[in-house]
């Protein structure tokens, strides 16, 4: 009988090996008894807690998805908008573990129900926050266009570290990056004042 409270304590090995099989073998290679051996449990396990590989998988993701999650108060909301931003170029979302891990999940969402609804729900949750902070700052009529063009610059900055590999995805890089987006957001607020 396991013991009371290891519960969560298991799940979170569990999902922390999953990132770590998935940067190290790919998501195709990443097989239960790897992630099992790299956690240091039985593979049964898994089936038990996530119902299989697709369930951690998702666990995994959901895992990611939370840390982009806002939590705190701002002073404004401009500073809301950078924090976003700054959330998403973090050291733990530009770790090798994550970066393998996103790319996989984007590519397998296309064919994995499941997966596709966590992208959906992380791409209306980023659009929604920002819109949100730049209705606060702009008319209303341009704020989601703004938010559109800002999601889509984290992408797109985040994609292109991630995809140059470690030799590029530096911390200065990365802090390019999200300077990079902070500027256009600037600029755009420029237009309105």
């Amino acid at each position: 009988m396991p013991k009371v409270g290891m519960e969560p304590i298991r799940k979170k090995q569990l999902i922390d090996a999953t990132l770590v099989v998935i940067a190290e073998y790919g998501f195709h290679s990443a097989t239960i008894s790897l992630i099992s051996k790299q956690a240091g449990l039985s593979s049964g396990i898994i089936s038990h807690y996530f119902g299989g590989k697709q369930g951690l998988i998702e666990a995994a993701m959901r895992y990611l998805l939370e840390k982009l999650k806002l939590q705190g108060s701002f002073s404004s909301h401009l500073e809301r908008i950078d924090t976003i931003i700054e959330s998403n170029f973090s050291v733990e979302q530009q770790e090798s573990s994550a970066t393998n891990t996103w790319l996989n999940f984007w590519a397998l969402s296309l064919h994995s129900e499941g997966l596709h609804r966590l992208q959906r729900i992380n791409h209306k949750r980023l659009e929604s926050n920002l819109t949100y902070s730049f209705t606060n700052l702009i008319p209303r009529e341009h704020a989601k266009e703004a938010a559109l063009s800002t999601a889509a610059m984290i992408d797109g900055f985040w994609l292109r570290n991630a995809l140059e590999g470690e030799r590029q995805n530096t911390k200065e890089n990365v802090t390019k990056a999200s300077n990079a987006v902070k500027r256009y957001v600037r600029l755009v607020l420029s237009q309105y004042q």
